[in-house]
């Protein structure tokens, strides 16, 4: 067997991996003390007081202003189809007739029936001023063009149910029956949909109820437009909060005049809560030792280290309640090469790893 020394693939990575650790927690490397003198480069932030908007974030579902499935009343054969796929329609637009032949004909029927009668009527009327007819007969006839109006009034109701009109204005959906085809009632024809107004449904938790009113504005994402915010108000709170997951319904209403949302879209939702004025840094010059907070501190061109207390956070960013004042410089960059007392290079540009 050979006594020479043979290093395991193991023994190779602990070694890589101490390397590592040293480029990153040593205050500067020898390359960096030659060409600045010992100082290690970091970059710094300024703090003070700015604007933290806290804010409410709920996913909610988009709905139409108006929605309803156009069906028939009756069982018959559909004559005429009067629209297309995706058509804009008015309120009370003809959208679709069915066969309406045998209600035609009864109502031609019943027509000739009343104008006859009411001919007569005015024959016994004109007799009955002479006495020439009795009133018995008079009231006879009167009746009678009455129950022909009357019959006319349902066969027109019938005819009604024939023809599909649009209930209010709005955009159709797909056609889902073709002309000779036979419709029963609650077969679908197609969806009529008013998205001129988007309304969104969403939950917030109870805690969050006494920051919401209506009226208040709202910012509404979605991926289908990456980076784009729609506006909205809240219209309406619930009036109760459900008893098992302790959330309170909202609706809010966005203006799509454009007609960019859709109903059925998930749109991600904030809602602000509060606006405080406060310390914030960037969350990069944070340093976690345990369960506390550290952030290096660059008082004469020395750091120190300063324990903070964080308070609300914010992707990238974080509110500082106490441990800084307004006017401190914090690392940002390059804090993890630093110790406390380590002489620093403040640099203008993002720090670049080679």
């Amino acid at each position: 067997m050979s006594k020479g020394l043979k290093l395991s693939p193991l023994l190779f990575a602990l070694i890589g991996v101490i390397g590592l650790l040293a480029y990153l927690y040593l205050p500067q490397s020898s390359e960096q003390t030659q060409r600045q003198g010992g100082a290690t480069p970091v970059v710094v932030h300024e703090v003070k007081i700015e604007a933290f908007e806290v804010v409410i974030e709920a996913l909610g579902t988009a709905k139409a202003n108006e929605s309803v499935l156009l069906t028939a009343q009756t069982s018959e054969v559909v004559q005429s189809i009067e629209f297309d796929d995706g058509d804009k329609v008015a309120l009370g637009q003809l959208i679709l007739k069915l066969n309406n032949r045998e209600e035609k004909a009864r109502l031609n029927e019943l027509d000739i029936n009343l104008q006859e009668a009411k001919r007569q009527l005015k024959r016994i009327s004109n007799l009955a001023k002479t006495s020439a007819a009795s009133e018995q007969l008079l009231d006879e006839q009167q009746a009678k063009v009455k129950a022909l109006r009357a019959q006319m009034e349902v066969v027109n109701a019938q005819l009604a149910e024939l023809e599909l009109r649009a209930p209010f204005a709005g955009q159709l959906g797909i056609r889902q029956v073709s002309v000779g085809s036979l419709i029963r009632p609650g077969d679908l024809i197609a969806t009529l949909d008013d998205v001129t107004i988007i309304k969104l449904d969403f939950s917030i938790a109870e805690s969050h109820l006494p920051s919401i009113a209506v009226g208040q504005l709202i910012r509404a994402r979605s991926v289908a437009y990456p980076g784009e915010v729609f506006l909205g108000k809240i219209n309406t709170i619930d009036s109760r909060v459900d008893p098992i997951t302790r959330t309170v319904q909202v609706r809010a209403h966005i203006d799509n005049q454009a007609l960019r949302l859709r109903p059925g879209m998930l749109l991600q939702i904030n809602l602000q809560k509060q606006l405080l004025e406060t310390l914030v840094v960037p969350e990069g010059a944070l340093i976690p030792i345990e369960d506390k907070q550290f952030v290096y501190v660059i008082e004469e061109g020395i750091a120190r280290q300063k324990e903070v207390q964080v308070g609300r956070r914010k992707p990238g960013i974080a509110q500082i309640s106490s441990g800084l004042s307004p006017g401190e410089q914090v690392v940002i960059e390059g804090a993890l090469r630093l110790r406390e007392g380590a002489t620093v290079n403040i640099q203008t540009d993002s720090l670049v790893r080679g």
